[in-house]
C-alpha cells in the first residue's frame, strides 16, 4: 500500500509541472531568449513543484490562485508570497549550496512576478532571508597539473577535449558546440569558429589554436571516422551480418559527439555530450586521487573542474603582460577601447603559444633551445662590454700616469 501511494505521489509531481499552463507559458517565454536557460528554469520549477505538493498539498496553479487571493485581513486562509519563498529557502538549506539556494528562490520570485504577484524588493529583503555564500579560494592549476591530467586521460576524446580547453580557455559548452565545419586547421595560424548561440556573451568569435592542439584534433578525427566493423541484423536474409564501414564525415557533426549521423549536430544535444564528458573527467580525477570536492554544505562541485582550465589560461596570459588580450582570448566582453589589428593579435598569440603547449616536447625543447641561445648571446655581449670597460679604465689610468691627463 505504501509503495502504491509513493508511486502515485511521484506521478502527481511529474504531472503537476507538465500540466501547469502557467509554467508552460513561462518556460516558452524564456525559451525565446535561450533554450538552455529555459531548461534550467524548468528544472528549478520542477523542484519547486515537488516542494509545493509536499508542503501545501496542491499544484503550482492552485498555489498561484491562493497567493493572488491573499487577503491581509484573513491570513489563515491565504498565502503570502514572502511566506512561500521563505519556507522554500528553509527547505533547501543544508541540501544544496547557498548560491544554488539563491538562484532557485530568485527564479521562483521572478515566476511569481510573471504571474502578476507583486513582490516588493524591500519586503523581499526583510522577510526572505537567504544564506550568504562563502567565497572559496579556487584551486589554481599549474602547467604540471595539466600535464598530469592529460597523461591520465584514458581515451583520446577526453584528452583532446581537455587539451582544447587548456589551450584556448573556452567555456565547456563552447568547446562541445564546435562542429566539423567550424574547424579551420589549414589556416595560418590555425583557428576555429564559435557560434554566438553557444557563447555567454551571445556573440560569434574566432579562437586561435596552438599547433599541438591542431595535431591532437586531427588524431581524434582520424580515430572517430576510422573504418570499423559494424554488426547488424538483416531481416531479408534473417541473420546477423558484420561489415567494415567508415562513418560519413558530415560538416554539421559535433566534433566531440560519438555518433556521426546524417542529421548532423541536430541529433545530438550539446548538454548530453557535456554531461558525458564531465562524468568521464570526474572519474579521471578520482583515479588520479585529485577528485576532492568542495567542503561547503551541499556543495557537489570538485575542487578541479573543467572551468579550472579557463582560469589557468587567463592567468597565464595576464602574467605575461597581456591582460586585455587575455580577456579577448577567452571570450570576455572586455574593454570597448581595446582594438588590435589581426596581425597584432597573431603576433601576441605567437608569444604566448609556448606557454599553452603541454605535451609537444619537441616544440618545447626547440623553444627552450632558442631561449637558451638568446641567454648565451646576452652573456657574451655582457662579457664583451665588461672587457671594453676594463680596457677603457686601463687607458685612462695610463694617461694619468704619463701626465697626459690630469685627474679631476
Amino acid at each position: 500500500m505504501q509503495l502504491v501511494k509513493h508511486a502515485a505521489n511521484i506521478a502527481y509531481r511529474n504531472r503537476s509541472i507538465e500540466s501547469s499552463q502557467t509554467v508552460i507559458k513561462y518556460i516558452n517565454n524564456i525559451k525565446s531568449m535561450s533554450s538552455s536557460t529555459a531548461q534550467e528554469y524548468k528544472n528549478r520549477l520542477d523542484d519547486f513543484a515537488k516542494f509545493v505538493h509536499k508542503t501545501y498539498e496542491c499544484n503550482i496553479d492552485k498555489l498561484i490562485e491562493k497567493i493572488l487571493s491573499y487577503d491581509i485581513r484573513n491570513k489563515e486562509k491565504n498565502l503570502s508570497p514572502y511566506d512561500v519563498l521563505s519556507s522554500y529557502a528553509a527547505h533547501l538549506t543544508g541540501t544544496v549550496a547557498p548560491i544554488t539556494i539563491k538562484q532557485r528562490v530568485v527564479t521562483i520570485k521572478n515566476f511569481f512576478e510573471y504571474c502578476d504577484i507583486e513582490v516588493s524588493v524591500r519586503k523581499f529583503k526583510l522577510k526572505v532571508k537567504l544564506p550568504k555564500s562563502v567565497q572559496k579560494d579556487k584551486k589554481a592549476l599549474s602547467k604540471g597539473d595539466i600535464v598530469d591530467i592529460l597523461n591520465a586521460c584514458s581515451n583520446i576524446r577526453l584528452k583532446t577535449y581537455v587539451m582544447l580547453l587548456a589551450a584556448t580557455g573556452m567555456r565547456a559548452a563552447e568547446a562541445i558546440s564546435i562542429r566539423i565545419c567550424d574547424l579551420h586547421l589549414e589556416h595560418n595560424p590555425p583557428r576555429l569558429f564559435i557560434r554566438g548561440e553557444y557563447t555567454k556573451t551571445r556573440s560569434d568569435r574566432t579562437v586561435l589554436l596552438t599547433h599541438e592542439v591542431v595535431q591532437q584534433l586531427r588524431n581524434w578525427l582520424e580515430y572517430k571516422y576510422r573504418t570499423r566493423r559494424v554488426s547488424f541484423y538483416d531481416k531479408k536474409v534473417n541473420k546477423s551480418i558484420s561489415e567494415y564501414r567508415m562513418p560519413p564525415k558530415i560538416d554539421n557533426d559535433l566534433v566531440f559527439s560519438m555518433n556521426a549521423s546524417s542529421q548532423g549536430y541536430l541529433s545530438v544535444f550539446v548538454r548530453s555530450v557535456y554531461v558525458e564528458l564531465a562524468a568521464i573527467f570526474g572519474n579521471t580525477l578520482d583515479r588520479m586521487g585529485r577528485g576532492q570536492r568542495e567542503e561547503s554544505a551541499g556543495a557537489q562541485h570538485r575542487k578541479i573542474t573543467l572551468h579550472s582550465f579557463r582560469r589557468y589560461v587567463y592567468s597565464t596570459i595576464a602574467d605575461l603582460g597581456f591582460s586585455d588580450y587575455a580577456n579577448f582570448f577567452i571570450g570576455h566582453s572586455g574593454s570597448t577601447y581595446y582594438r588590435k589589428s589581426e596581425k597584432e593579435k597573431v603576433e601576441i598569440f605567437s608569444r604566448i603559444e609556448p606557454y599553452l603547449t603541454f605535451l609537444d616536447y619537441e616544440e618545447l625543447e626547440r623553444k627552450g633551445a632558442d631561449i637558451a641561445s638568446q641567454l648565451e648571446e646576452k652573456d657574451r655581449l655582457i662579457q664583451n662590454m665588461m672587457r671594453k670597460q676594463e680596457q677603457f679604465e686601463h687607458l685612462i689610468q695610463s694617461l694619468i700616469d704619463s701626465g697626459q691627463l690630469k685627474p679631476k
